[in-house]
């Protein structure tokens, strides 16, 4: 089964939560993993592993947080699924040459190769410029499921 693990989806949703903010404005490691659901134990090594990469910026000290190392229209989906999980392979057999004995003259592994073309095109095209306007807008978030409220 093809899904991302729970650092990346970590990782994603703290980039969103700095992405909704204005550019300038930080906000606690506390505030992010509060606000995305983000268990403590997980959200420091997700951030140091965003602020190598130069995706989030970090500053100490009492006025410091964190925000974005770089505009979030420059940022994509697929720049952090890969920081997190590593190139995107849908099949051993697309490892490269030997992975298969087949190679290329295998009818699935020619449809493996065009549905890991459009996932990662469409992961390329989605900045969290984007995602984090959806976000503003809906006031919920698209990757984590609607709970009802008590009327």
């Amino acid at each position: 089964m093809l899904r991302i693990n729970r650092q990346t989806d970590y990782a994603i949703r703290v980039v969103l939560a700095l992405a909704k903010q204005p550019p300038g404005r930080r906000l606690s490691s506390a505030s992010i993993g509060k606000e995305m659901l983000i268990p403590a134990a997980f959200l420091s090594r997700i951030v140091a592993g965003l602020a190598q990469a130069g995706i989030v910026a970090t500053f100490p000290g009492r006025d410091g947080g964190l925000e974005l190392g770089r505009p979030a229209e420059q940022i994509t989906l697929r720049e952090i699924v890969e920081l997190m999980e590593g190139p995107l392979l849908l099949s051993e057999c697309m490892l490269g040459e030997r992975a298969c004995p087949f190679e290329h003259r295998c009818p699935v592994r020619t449809r493996w190769d065009r549905l890991q073309l459009m996932i990662l095109e469409e992961l390329g095209k989605t900045t969290f410029s984007e995602l984090a306007q959806e976000a503003n807008e809906q006031k919920t978030y698209p990757f984590l499921p609607h709970i009802p409220t008590k009327s």
